[in-house]
Formats: structure tokens, sequence, C-alpha cells
């Protein structure tokens, strides 16, 4: 992998509910200081990381229904569509886990659907929370989120049970094939995992670790 642009795969990352506005601006210069892909935060930031942003290389990415996807689908396709015009470039929505694992497959492809229409165009990604599901489970959420219309998948929210792991992205880049988008999330700590999970299918890395991954990518080169 000696040619990968690590950092242009990165989204740095910062859901905490208690960041404040100087926090998110110290992320908006990590990120164009390193060229990270985006600048993932929640929907009451996005004006501030999109002006923050303005004239650099870095994308906005927002999320929808998170962390627990359990919200009425009109909600959540309602925020992502705000996010998306305040500014955001992407949006990471998360799965209605447990109408899904409830056999309610028709209503999680309706709401994966209304929030790829909100988003007017904007790449949307379908967290699936992945350690929730079993194998069978984690394939069948991924191919919904194909045929709703998504961009990516994306292992986990961080905020539920432990993050990425090289078996869960195998499984999710086998069920959607070689041209879509796959990111892996949550625990994501070092530049070796980090490229590990590139190697097992996964197009982007989310994580808040972003700054000692590149720090440790940079001193391997």
């Amino acid at each position: 992998m000696s040619g990968i642009e690590l950092n242009r795969m990165i989204d740095h990352t910062l859901l905490r509910p208690g960041a404040m506005p100087d926090d998110i601006s110290r992320v908006c210069d990590e990120a164009k200081k390193y060229s990270f892909y985006s600048v993932c935060v929640n929907t009451h930031y996005v004006s501030l990381v999109a002006s923050e942003l303005r004239g650099s290389d870095v994308k906005v990415c927002s999320i929808a229904g998170f962390p627990l996807g359990a919200v009425d689908m009109k909600v959540k396709a309602c925020e992502a569509g705000r996010a998306v015009d305040m500014g955001a470039d992407e949006i990471d929505m998360v799965l209605n886990i447990g109408a899904f694992r409830a056999g309610e497959r028709d209503f999680a492809r309706n709401d994966i659907a209304g929030v790829v229409r909100a988003c007017r165009g904007a790449p949307v990604k379908v967290i699936i929370e992945a350690a929730l599901l079993a194998d069978k489970e984690k394939a069948e959420a991924c191919r919904l989120a194909v045929e709703a219309g998504a961009m990516f998948v994306k292992s986990s929210t961080g905020f539920g049970p432990p993050g990425a792991s090289v078996h869960d992205i195998g499984i999710m880049r086998e069920a959607v094939g070689p041209g879509f988008g796959v990111k892996a999330s949550a625990g994501i700590r070092t530049a070796s995992f980090a490229l590990q999970l590139v190697d097992a299918g996964a197009t982007r890395i989310g994580t808040s670790s972003s700054v000692h991954i590149m720090e440790e990518w940079l001193a391997s080169r």
C-alpha cells in the first residue's frame, strides 16, 4: 500500500455531545493541515464547519438519525436535507436497526431512500451498526443500502458496541461489490489498524484519532 493517500480516506470526526465551537474550529484546522477528506460533525455545527473549510479541499460531513436510527423517517430525512442546505457535502445516516432486525425490510429500505431523496445528490452513507447484527444480517443490510440509492455503507456509529473489525468490513465489501463505498468507523486509533481495514475493503475511515494516525503513518513512510 505504499501509494495509498491515507489522509484522503479519513473523515475527521467530532460527534461528542459536549463539543464546543472552539473544539470544532480546532478539528477544522487539523483537517486542513493534513488534507483529510472531510470533517464530520453533528448538524448543529454544519454551518460553522462549512465556513471554516471554505476554500479548502476538505468536505463537510454530517449525520441523520444519529446515533440510534430509531427516529421517525420523515424527521430523519428532514434532518439530512437541512444539513445539506446548511453546507454538508455528505450525510451519514443510521439504519433503523430494530425495524430491520424485526423483518421490516421494506420500511428500512424506504427509510434510507427518503434520506437519499432529501440529500438531492449528496452522497449518503448508511450506518448498519454491524456489531448488533449477525453476519447474514450485515450483508442484507448492505444490500438494502445499495437498493435504496445510498453510496456507502458504514460499520458503526461509535456509540454502540465495539466498532470496526476487519471481519465486518470484509462482509460489507463482499455484499456491496467492488464499486460501492465502505466506511470503517469506531475504535480506529492507529495507522496500522486503519490500513488493515483498507486492505479488507474500506474506502473511507471515520475516526477522531486522525492526527495520531497521520503522525504514525507519516513516520513510517
